[in-house]
Order: C-alpha cells, then structure tokens, then sequence
C-alpha cells in the first residue's frame, strides 16, 4: 500500500470521527440548553450544528479532493477542500446571524433561566470534548495537507473558546442575578463567530482565485539556494499554484548553453524533483530551461567552459524577488 493511499485513509478517518464526535458534544450541548434555558448556551449549541454541518462538508471535499487527474481536471481536484472551507465560512456567518436573532428576542421578550449551575457544568464538559477534537483535527489536517480538515479543526477550537467564554459569563448571571447578561453574551458569541466565518470565506476565496503564498515561496527558494548545483546557475519566474494540499511549481532554469538537450533535461527534471521532495511539499515541478547566452558569465562557476567570456566572480544567492521576476534578469 503506498503513502499516497494510507494519508487518504487518513484523511478519510479524521472526517468521519469530526462528524461523529460533534454529534455528541451537539447532544450534550443542546441537552445544557434545555436543563438551563439559557440563551447563550442555546447559541453554543446552534454553533456544534455548523461544525456537523462543515465536518460533513469536509467529509465530501476529502473524498471529491482524492481523485487523481483527468482530463477535464489536469490539476486535480484538491480545490475542492477550498471549496469546502469557503462553505463552512458561511455557514458559520450564518450560525452567527441566528444567533444574533435569538439574542435580540431574548433582550426583548426577557429572559428566563431554570438550573443554571447543571447546565453550564454540562456545556464545560462538551465543551472539553470540543478542544479535544480542534486540536486534533488541526494537527491531523496539517499533517496531511487537508485544508478542508484543518479549517475544520480551527472552527472546532474557535467554538472551544466560545464555550470557556460562555461559561465565566454564566457565572457572573449567576451570583449577579442579571439576567439580560445572558443574552448579550451570546451576541458576543455571534460577533466572534462572523469575524472566523469572515476569515475562513477570506482565505479559501484567495486560495480558490490561486493567490501566491509567499511563504511557500519562500521556502522553495531556500531549499534551491541550500541544494543549488553549479551548473544550475540561476532561476526566474518561479510560480505556486495550490490545489488542496497539492502544489504545482513552475520555474525557469538558466543552465549552460553547450549543454545538449538530452543533458539540460535531466537536469532539470532530478533537480526539480529534489526541491519538491526536500521542501516538503506534496506535488510537482515543472521546468523550463533557458540557455545562459553567455550573460551569467560572473555568477557561473562552470567549468571547463568553452564560450565564457569572462572569470567567474562570485555565485550570489537566489532572492526572492529575482526567483520571481519576469524574463531572463
């Protein structure tokens, strides 16, 4: 069985324990709503029904994400975790605006608390469970590139946090006797909740509209510079393009003009391949060579060389700004 298809079992696992572990923490929560009739806790257990909602989500984006290339989809279809993280985004500022709701109603009509002590010692136990779950899924979901699954694990937490913030709250209603202190702690709750919808929309509609992530830049050009042979003498217009945990690399190779076609290839494929596996990423790099038309003379450390024009001086590390820039520079 090979690494590719254990880390989708993986994937696979992590999802359907997310859905069934947030059934039950959903069960207990709504189960504190009842015993208390508290509003806020209500709120908390509205928020467990988004992270059912996003698990099962996340769920389908592992599964769509897992299958290899077509030729419809030649660069797979690991955008599908984007996708699904962008769902949750808005299901989570939708979760906020019910919340909201139920607050305002609340504010209004008054409020009315049974055992308020039962149920908040109820919501911190889920509410344990639910940091559990978030540190685990976030973990998991960086380990095997899942952006579904970690985006999943950084709700889970937001919703652990939540609960903590909700239960000292609680307890301030309780030995205060203000009531309408309960309602507006779960429109503090909504508050919290739009802005992680808002970050999670904001940051999947990047990754879906492919824009560059400077730190995997970054992180290339330092692995090239570490590994860089001689005969590699400089690159340009390195381009990332991210599909789920997939990355796809483009770059431009300067290397000897009197190399035959047959040498520059392999070349530039072993070295390629190098970078991708010594950078940790999981994807592809596709070269392109550029011959040096005797131009890098100085920064060429190639050797016999029948067309130099001039001694080498020295080999400068490859910034990020040139391993980016247009045109042969």
């Amino acid at each position: 069985m090979n690494n590719e298809h254990v880390s989708s079992r993986i994937r696979l696992r992590v999802a359907v324990i997310s859905i069934v572990m947030g059934i039950l923490i959903l069960a207990v929560k709504y189960y504190a709503y009842l015993v208390s009739g508290s509003t806020a806790l209500k709120s908390d257990a509205i928020e467990s029904v988004v992270n059912i909602l996003a698990a099962f989500f996340a769920l389908g984006a592992v599964i769509f994400a897992d299958k290899p290339a077509d030729r419809e989809h030649p660069y797979g279809h690991g955008k599908a975790e984007h996708f699904s993280a962008a769902v949750e985004g808005a299901l989570i500022m939708a979760a906020a605006g019910m919340i909201a709701w139920e607050a305002v109603e609340a504010l209004l009509y008054g409020v009315q608390l049974k055992q308020l002590g039962l149920g908040l010692a109820i919501n911190f136990g889920a509410g344990l469970l639910n940091g559990a779950l978030g540190l685990f899924l976030v973990k998991m979901g960086r380990s095997s590139r899942s952006r579904a699954i970690e985006a999943d694990g950084h709700h889970v937490l937001s919703d652990f946090w939540t609960t903590l913030g909700i239960a000292a709250g609680l307890l301030l209603v309780k030995f205060t006797g203000i009531l309408q202190l309960d309602p507006l702690m779960a429109i503090g709750v909504a508050t919290m909740l739009a802005r992680t919808g808002w970050k999670l929309l904001l940051g999947s509609g990047q990754a879906l509209l492919d824009r560059e992530d400077r730190s995997v830049l970054e992180s290339l050009v330092d692995t090239i510079n570490r590994m860089r042979p001689v005969d590699v003498i400089t690159i340009h217009e390195l381009r990332t393009l991210r599909s789920g945990r997939y990355t796809h690399v483009d770059i431009h190779m300067v290397l000897p003009e009197f190399y035959d076609m047959n040498r520059a290839h392999d070349l530039a494929e072993d070295f390629g391949k190098q970078v991708i596996d010594r950078s940790g990423l999981e994807g592809e790099l596709h070269t392109h060579v550029d011959p040096c038309q005797r131009s890098w003379c100085s920064q060429c450390g190639v050797a016999p060389c029948a067309i130099r024009l001039e001694p080498q001086v020295r080999q400068p590390r490859i910034t990020l700004e040139s391993a980016t820039a247009a045109g042969n520079v």
